[in-house]
């Protein structure tokens, strides 16, 4: 697979680390059916599933694009910084889960609340260092790719960083649901609630144009401003989303 091969040679590093967190998730998907341990209301081991499948797909994501930088110690540096905070996070996550125990908005005693607060500080400065990179696509001059692409690139990562500190709503209020407890009835596998506004669809839907965005510009856009005026639709809609979590109200009913 052309994909595949051309990821390992761009960025190695990032494709086997990327690998690794896929088959986590498989592992997951098997514990998730051979398991009775829930967290919620719902099996423990989803959650994990979610991070390793996310975690994964950046990065493939971030592995690829970056190799238009041509800037090999600074794509260096992020993974770095990158394997080491998700490893962290990961872990937490899934220690946490396997022994029935929330690992975000966890603050029943003082090291579960430690925890919680070294994985935000963690997901800060990956959020921090992926806003550099985004600064380096924009700061370059002399580029090979088409612009609708790059376009697509950048504003890729500028709204991926701006609704990744959106989680930092649901960090303020230790939970993802606005109008009732976290839980209850949901969408299958996501669990987005179907009850109350969930602050985690904005979270997904923004943090995804960092493949969405890219995608668009190399297969569809015909012209910067098309990617532009695209990005731009996207973002009003998901903000919409956003405001309409805060106000309670359920996307999906």
């Amino acid at each position: 697979m052309y994909f595949i091969n051309e990821l390992k040679k761009r960025n190695p590093g990032m494709f086997w680390y990327g690998l690794l967190n896929f088959i986590a998730a498989v592992i997951c998907v098997v514990l998730w059916q051979t398991t009775s341990i829930s967290v919620n209301g719902i099996n423990a081991f989803i959650k994990p599933l979610k991070f390793f499948i996310s975690i994964g797909i950046f990065c493939w994501t971030i592995g690829w694009i970056m190799y238009y930088l041509q800037m090999p110690s600074k794509v260096i540096a992020f993974n770095i910084m990158a394997i080491i905070v998700f490893t962290f996070e990961s872990f937490v996550i899934t220690w946490q889960a396997s022994n029935g125990r929330l690992s975000h908005f966890n603050t029943t005693n003082s090291f579960y609340g430690l925890l919680f607060t070294l994985m935000g500080i963690a997901i800060v400065i990956l959020t921090l260092w992926t806003a550099y990179i985004g600064y380096l696509f924009f700061r370059k001059k002399e580029w090979t790719i088409p612009k609708p692409y790059l376009w697509g690139i950048r504003l890729g990562i500028l709204f991926f960083v701006l609704f990744a500190f959106e989680g930092g709503i649901m960090a303020s209020i230790l939970r993802h649901t606005v109008g009732g407890d976290d839980g209850g009835k949901g969408l299958p596998l996501v669990n987005w609630s179907r009850e109350h506004g969930d602050l985690r669809i904005a979270h997904f839907l923004g943090m995804h144009t960092l493949q969405l965005f890219p995608l668009f510009g190399y297969y569809i856009a015909g012209s910067s401003r098309s990617i532009i005026v695209f990005a731009l639709i996207y973002i009003t809609l998901v903000v919409a989303v956003l405001v309409q979590a805060l106000m309670g109200l359920p996307l999906f009913t």
